[in-house]
């Protein structure tokens, strides 16, 4: 596997405190919202943990109620009871625990169950001397234990529809609040990425960036949602069920707990082992995402050259890689996952077992050996969510540092903090003395000094790497120069806002690049100030409007991407429909004629006569028969300006413009 591909996926530390404290920054607006979740996820979790403690009273108290001792009393005693026989039944239960007198005075009865007969008697009365109650009589002793079990049932039924109350708004506003918390931070980094200089893009590959601002944000969506707070309620959990455990009785919570040990183990066993396979799953998907983008970019070439099967071969292999590696990342959750059932199952044998024992010898209810099982079973999913989420935290930390490296770069063309204000440019540019290398020490242009008047149309003839588009991307400040100076009416264009220099200067380039949506929307660019009838006149001057009328929607007619339903010489005019309709006061067309046919360049060069008429155009262009009627031409050789004059005085110096003509001449007799 390529290094490039490992080291940008690298996982990196499981928590790195500097990056949640960033992370948390984006958090800090919606604290209330976080806050009431957490509340919320308090309440449901305490209520889930109620319903095992409510179905042990169900058992102890009213299920098996009737076997508790009761006082046989007077009828004309303050409690409430069952009369019978002219005496009134209590149970112990309800009367205060404090009143410690009437266990003399009163003697202790219970009901004891054999054959499906009921016998009532006293504690150590056997089955003969014990009155047999008839079904109504034992009905009425068991009345109190069904309004109880009824009672039970309510809460039972408010509980499961709190719950569910509670956790729908907690998932809601936990789910809202990473949307709008990842929405900003998406919204910033892309922003930013508007924000930095050409240079930025020189060095870092698109589908990169792309995956920054999409995958990477979504991982960090996961962290807020399933992470920060969810946290909470795993350990909310473990706490609670601990606890009501040890309530409940000491003895079973500690041979519950004992068995800590080996789920720690085998965590931190799987935790090691996951994180390795896990590092090598992603940065292998990014590799099959990244031989997927070239290969559908590239599939004319691909079928042209008829590499179909080596292609899909190559694939097959990385694909292959990855699915080894995904049948690791199975087998070891195949492993963690049924471990921890073994030891869950074991921990419930256990109690059981001993917990069994407890309750025939009398020792412990049925009921609390009961909520043991059910909250011994709950104690084992916080520990499993814990442990993904562990995986989650460290993808996101991953993530958060990659999407941080970008935010932290300040590669940008930086705007002056007061601005010259300029409403609209005469047209004059000025280049005295300039240096520029996009790396350092190899220059790209050496001393390059020239004026160019407003009005005037100048052209920049030279072989390729001469230097000529670096001259644009310098006048529309893409990039900044090392040395000299650049003026625009003569005022240094460092002193301008970026922005307002570049909305007056309109350029065509060589690759035109056309967004979805419509014509209409490719020659507006989202400037509403632009009207309909402005697009169709510039249409027209341009000679666009011909091919835009006669397709099916005209100027509503949908552009696909890259506009590829469309011809090379149409996507041209249509750049230059798009850069007229913003009038701009410096023209500069970027081998604009280069891909368009003849019959095309007929109409674009007469549009252009008209166009250039009070504008200060710049043209480059390797096809020298488009720029002779140019006021001056600049003859670039290795970033030095070698010959300055019009067609006819370069072709009389018969210097290195010449040859160039000459030798064009000869490939045009040729063709």
């Amino acid at each position: 596997m390529s290094k490039e591909f490992i080291d940008d996926d690298i996982m990196g530390k499981a928590y790195d405190s500097k990056l949640m404290k960033r992370l948390l920054k984006y958090a800090k607006p919606f604290w209330h919202f976080f806050l009431i979740a957490i509340i919320m996820m308090v309440i449901v979790t305490g209520l889930e943990l109620l319903r095992p403690y409510l179905l042990k009273v169900t058992i102890d108290d009213y299920i098996a109620g009737y076997t508790k001792p009761m006082y046989e009393m007077e009828i004309d005693n303050p409690y409430e009871g069952v009369v019978f026989n002219d005496k009134k039944y209590v149970k112990v239960d309800h009367i205060e625990k404090n009143n410690i007198s009437l266990r003399g005075t009163y003697p202790l009865v219970n009901i004891i169950e054999k054959n499906n007969n009921y016998y009532l008697g006293g504690i150590e009365d056997d089955l003969e001397s014990r009155v047999i109650l008839d079904n109504d009589t034992y009905i009425k002793f068991r009345d109190d234990d069904i309004k109880g079990i009824n009672r039970i049932s309510l809460i039972l039924l408010i509980t499961i529809i709190c719950t569910f109350i509670f956790n729908y708004f907690q998932v809601l506003l936990l789910n809202y609040t990473s949307q709008r918390i990842i929405y900003n931070i998406r919204q910033e980094i892309f922003s930013h990425i508007q924000s930095l200089s050409i240079s930025y893009f020189d060095k870092n590959p698109i589908g990169r960036l792309v995956t920054r601002v999409t995958n990477d944000t979504e991982t960090l969506n996961e962290m807020y949602t399933s992470v920060l707070v969810n946290l909470f309620k795993d350990i909310f959990v473990i706490i609670g069920i601990v606890f009501v455990m040890l309530r409940l009785n000491w003895k079973l919570a500690l041979l519950s707990f004992a068995l800590m040990p080996f789920i720690l183990i085998a965590s931190i066993f799987f935790r090691r082992k996951i994180r390795v396979v896990y590092r090598l799953a992603r940065a292998q998907l990014a590799r099959i995402n990244s031989t997927l983008n070239e290969n559908i970019t590239g599939m004319k070439v691909i079928q042209i050259f008829k590499k179909e099967n080596k292609i899909a071969s190559q694939f097959d292999d990385i694909n292959m890689e990855y699915l080894q590696t995904s049948k690791k990342e199975i087998r070891l959750f195949a492993i963690f996952r049924p471990s921890l059932e073994i030891i869950r199952s074991l921990g419930i044998a256990t109690i059981i077992y001993y917990g069994g024992g407890q309750v025939i010898s009398g020792v412990i209810e049925f009921g609390v050996l009961y909520a043991f099982v059910d909250y011994l079973q709950r104690f084992f999913q916080p520990i499993l969510d814990l442990t993904e989420k562990y995986n989650i935290l460290q993808s996101a930390m991953a993530s958060s540092e990659r999407i941080f490296s970008i935010l932290d770069d300040n590669t940008m063309i930086e705007n002056p903090m007061k601005p010259v204000k300029v409403n609209t440019f005469k047209g004059k540019i000025e280049f005295k003395n300039v240096w520029f290398a996009y790396e350092e020490d190899n220059w790209v242009l050496k001393d390059i000094s020239f004026t160019i008047n407003p009005g005037e149309t100048v052209a920049f003839v030279g072989a390729t790497g001469a230097g000529k588009s670096s001259i644009i991307n310098l006048i529309t400040r893409f990039y900044d120069i090392q040395k000299g100076e650049i003026l625009i009416d003569g005022i240094n264009i460092k002193e301008y806002d970026k922005f307002e220099l570049r909305r007056n200067i309109g350029v065509v380039l060589q690759d035109v690049f056309l967004f979805t949506g419509t014509i209409e929307d490719n020659i507006r660019l989202n400037n509403t100030d632009i009207s309909h009838d402005r697009i169709v006149e510039v249409a027209k001057y341009v000679n666009a409007h011909h091919f835009i009328s006669k397709l099916p929607n005209k100027y509503q007619e949908p552009v696909m991407e890259r506009g590829s339903t469309l011809s090379s010489g149409e996507r041209q005019l249509l750049a230059f429909a798009r850069t007229l309709a913003y009038d701009p006061k410096i023209l500069i067309l970027d081998e604009a004629t280069s891909n368009i046919d003849t019959e095309t360049e007929i109409l674009i060069q007469d549009a252009l006569e008209k166009l250039i008429k009070g504008r200060t155009t710049i043209a480059v262009a390797h096809r020298l028969s488009t720029i002779q009627h140019a006021d001056k031409i600049i003859v670039l050789n290795k970033g030095v300006i070698r010959e300055v004059g019009n067609h006819q005085e370069l072709l009389a110096k018969e210097g290195i413009y010449y040859n160039l003509y000459k030798l064009q001449y000869k490939e045009s007799l040729i063709g």
